[in-house]
């Protein structure tokens, strides 16, 4: 297939080396964006103290269940990018991308006007402590401003990477992460012509950068003649019709509501948390921030197999599927478990850049760390299984496996436990929770339906997975027609 500029078959070549070479800039954008995160933080955490940076950690939290309320949408779009582009139907790639653009931004503007009015009543059911309190709301009432930039930035970076393209995503994530890493001091202290703002600053700078690299990205994909651009009646595409929002949104309500199901319960976690007190809720978000490096390998591997997944079920490629599924867990045990190792032979180091040497905060931090940090080794082998299922539609299974794993099994065992582990049965409930995760999505991914399900745009001509591996010859793209956390 000649592919447009940037774009790439992965229906072809070695698995492992594919799959490799296509989640590293994936994960460099992630580790770009944690590293985003994290010099934010440093920066609240120094000049604006203890506080502030509960504060952001509690606003950070909400803010992933909003941008999870709208997610699905792109990751249902996602996929049907991928088995469009797997089939060789770029029209259908477009009107899937299109219609998915014109949802989520419609979806964002709805949910970020009722965060700003209701941010003060969210912050309340979190127990936010109150020296954090006015510092969060105004934080958060601003993020939610950022709320359609960033959304739009992920979505056509989602959308670039179904169609097998992870280098363009990593150069704008890159301008992104260097813009609000400059400008948060700048807006935190004011300089020159720039106000003190404090934590509105850092906010604030979030948003511009945002806003700049999405700008620039548009801009980029219509000059290249990216794959999916749109130009003349596919504009309309923004305008989907009744079949395509009804394939879009059956899969991206179950997916979104995933996130949101992981959002809730790290909502409550935080809840929890935050009745300990200021020092545990910042040794807490510290926690949450090198977390987010640790699990970025599992995150790229996910996206990674299930694009490599979608374009092959496109293709009618199931051998390759399979061989997709046993590269990303051995590509995650590697690169997680050498991510786990590293941040607990150096934690004090790290984490004091965010604490201080002598905080309060910082052995809570480091215990916390030593008891939980190694289930995310197990979390990377269930974004594998995710990833491939969801890749032919399979989306109410990862749902109900969350729904099972995350309340009454982790935070069941949270408060069940805690009369005799004290808030260490909390740290535990995280490696609790992975494991028993990981198990479900495996039992699901070997004995459950996922293979006869079928995702394509309406009009289309598919078989299901079933039909196409008894079938059909593996290796012919005309057997079969047809975007995760």
């Amino acid at each position: 297939m000649a592919t447009r500029p940037g774009a790439k078959d992965l229906t072809t070549g070695p698995i492992g080396k594919t799959l490799l070479v296509f989640a590293l800039p994936t994960l460099a954008t992630n580790i770009l964006q944690s590293l985003n995160g994290s010099i934010n933080a440093i920066w609240v955490g120094r000049f604006l103290g203890e506080s502030a940076l509960a504060a952001t950690s509690n606003a950070n939290n909400i803010m992933f269940l909003m941008f999870a309320a709208v997610f699905g949408f792109g990751m249902a779009a996602t996929i049907l990018v991928g088995q469009s582009f797997g089939r060789r139907d770029i029209d259908a790639a477009r009107r899937a991308f299109g219609s998915a653009v014109g949802l989520v931004f419609g979806s964002a503007i709805v949910v970020a006007s009722l965060g700003w009015i209701f941010a003060p009543q969210i912050l309340g059911l979190l127990a936010t402590p109150g020296d954090a309190f006015p510092l969060a709301l105004t934080y958060l009432r601003i993020s939610f401003l950022t709320l359609p930039a960033s959304m739009m930035l992920v979505l056509i970076t989602m959308g670039l990477r179904g169609t097998g393209d992870s280098l363009t995503p990593l150069w704008f994530g890159l301008l992104a992460s260097a813009l609000d890493a400059a400008l948060n001091p700048l807006f935190i202290l004011g300089v020159g012509p720039i106000p003190r703002m404090g934590i509105a600053g850092s906010a604030t700078a979030s948003l511009l950068a945002n806003v700049a690299a999405l700008v620039a990205l548009i801009a980029y994909v219509y000059r290249r003649d990216l794959t999916l651009r749109l130009r003349g009646e596919e504009l309309g595409y923004l305008f989907p019709t009744r079949d395509v929002v009804w394939k879009i949104v059956s899969k991206g309500v179950p997916i979104g509501a995933q996130m949101i199901v992981i959002a809730v319960a790290g909502l409550t976690m935080m809840g929890l948390v935050n009745r300990e007190g200021v020092d545990t809720s910042a040794a807490f978000g510290v926690t949450l921030q090198l977390w987010a490096y640790v699990q970025m390998p599992a995150m790229a591997i996910g996206a990674a197999v299930s694009a490599m997944a979608a374009q092959n079920i496109g293709a009618g490629k199931w051998d390759r599927v399979e061989q997709i599924t046993g590269a990303g867990l051995l590509i995650n045990l590697g690169i997680t478990g050498a991510m786990v190792v590293l941040l607990l032979i150096f934690d004090r180091a790290v984490m004091a850049l965010f604490l201080g040497g002598v905080s309060p905060a910082l052995p809570i931090a480091r215990h916390i760390q030593l008891i939980a940090t190694w289930g995310f080794i197990l979390f990377g082998m269930t974004m594998v299984f995710f990833g491939v299922v969801r890749a032919n539609g399979a989306v109410l299974g990862p749902l109900l496996i969350l729904l099972i794993a995350m309340f009454p099994l982790r935070l069941g065992f949270a408060l069940v436990v805690r009369p005799m582990l004290g808030v260490d049965a909390l740290w535990w409930s995280f490696p609790v929770g992975s494991l028993a995760t990981v198990v479900l999505a495996g039992l699901f991914y070997r004995y459950g339906r996922w293979r006869e399900l079928s995702m394509q745009m309406p009009g289309g001509h598919s078989q299901t997975g079933s039909a196409l591996a008894s079938g059909h010859n593996a290796a012919d793209p005309a057997g079969a027609l047809h975007p995760a956390g």
